[in-house]
């Protein structure tokens, strides 16, 4: 049945569906107010159960409806559990494993509803596990580092090596994962030290970058220190000159050896006290990852193209960018801190 207002002179309609652009502003309008539902309804011009409806409505943020869903909340906890589990598995493994709890859903259903979860396919970040020990190390570390400023950091040389590889195209498994969940333990994969591969010792610090060395066997402490003689100290000369600098180096048993700190010592060489376990905490790190970024799409045929490339590679690298990821030391230390020694996105 259609009456007139004798307010206003709109329709009255039985649907909420049916209320006119109109009606709706003036039922939002004066529900803000405080209005009754009687009162807006009269006002506006329609019942007062379509004033009810549109009010609840908003409230529960529908826009419109739709086919109910064919799982329950219960079968999605049930497949955020099964995700959570083992979040390296592929859809096809996770839909299998979610129908044999005995949900009934497709294999695009499932995916829909990982989507709705906030799970995302992503390549898994690679980061050393670390125990509890060199967590409480690693955050000592920083507190007793964190007043240190960018000028300072400045005075420091970093070194370390890195594995290339003639592909680069294999990345490995994926991972499903929540935004900000990258560095969750259950999301990383764990890198290996000392891969059985060619590794390459390069240092920076904010003036640019040293000398590079191809090392040809595995290091041993005499072969670090030979690395340290022909090249460590002339990168010193090239990047500081007559100033004085401190020395990084990780705590792999190379460096970290009493011939290696006998032949710093005899040298006058500080060097920079380091928590195990940290690459995340060295800006050369960052380094090869930009030189191995811009090699993506070489394709060297053998070790000596390979050799080549990252030589040509390196050269290009500017003191502007070594500046900027040394510059990025005291934001290092301040995410240590707030991850409580953990893992960070650097």
């Amino acid at each position: 049945m259609v009456f007139q207002s004798s307010s206003i002179g709109y329709t009255i309609m039985g649907k909420t569906a049916d209320l006119t652009v109109v009606q709706k502003t003036t039922i939002d309008t004066l529900h803000k107010e405080g209005k009754t539902q009687k009162v807006i309804a009269k006002e506006a011009g329609c019942s007062q159960s379509s004033v009810s409806k549109h009010i609840n409505r908003e409230a529960k943020g529908r826009k419109r409806c739709g086919r109910k869903k064919c799982t329950s909340k219960r079968d999605n906890r049930t497949l955020e559990r099964i995700v959570k589990q083992n979040p390296f598995k592929n859809v096809g493994e996770i839909h299998k494993e979610w129908t044999a709890a005995g949900v009934s859903a497709s294999r695009t259903t499932t995916h829909r509803r990982m989507k709705d979860m906030g799970f995302c396919c992503r390549i898994p970040c690679v980061k050393p596990l670390l125990n509890h020990r060199q967590c409480q190390k690693r955050l000592a570390w920083a507190k007793e580092k964190q007043d240190w400023t960018a000028g300072e950091w400045s005075k420091v040389m970093f070194s370390d090596e890195s594995k290339f590889c003639i592909s680069f195209g294999n990345q490995g498994p994926r991972v499903w994962r929540k935004r900000r969940e990258a560095l969750h333990p259950r999301c990383l994969k764990s890198s290996v030290k000392f891969p059985q591969s060619v590794m390459v010792w390069g240092a920076m610090s904010s003036a640019g970058v040293g000398p590079l060395c191809f090392l040809r066997s595995r290091v041993n402490a005499a072969t670090y220190q030979e690395v340290l003689e022909h090249f460590m100290l002339p990168a010193a000369d090239q990047l500081f000159g007559d100033a004085d600098f401190i020395f990084q180096q990780d705590l792999t048993p190379a460096h970290s050896a009493k011939a290696t700190s006998t032949w710093l010592k005899d040298h006058g060489i500080p060097v920079l006290n380091w928590p195990a376990n940290s690459p995340d905490l060295n800006p050369i790190e960052n380094l090869w990852g930009i030189v191995k970024k811009k090699m993506q799409y070489t394709r060297p045929n053998n070790s000596e193209e390979l050799k080549a490339t990252i030589r040509a590679t390196w050269a290009i690298i500017t003191p502007e960018q070594c500046h900027r990821l040394i510059d990025s030391m005291p934001r290092r230390i301040a995410a240590v801190i707030q991850a409580k020694g953990g893992p960070t996105k650097y």
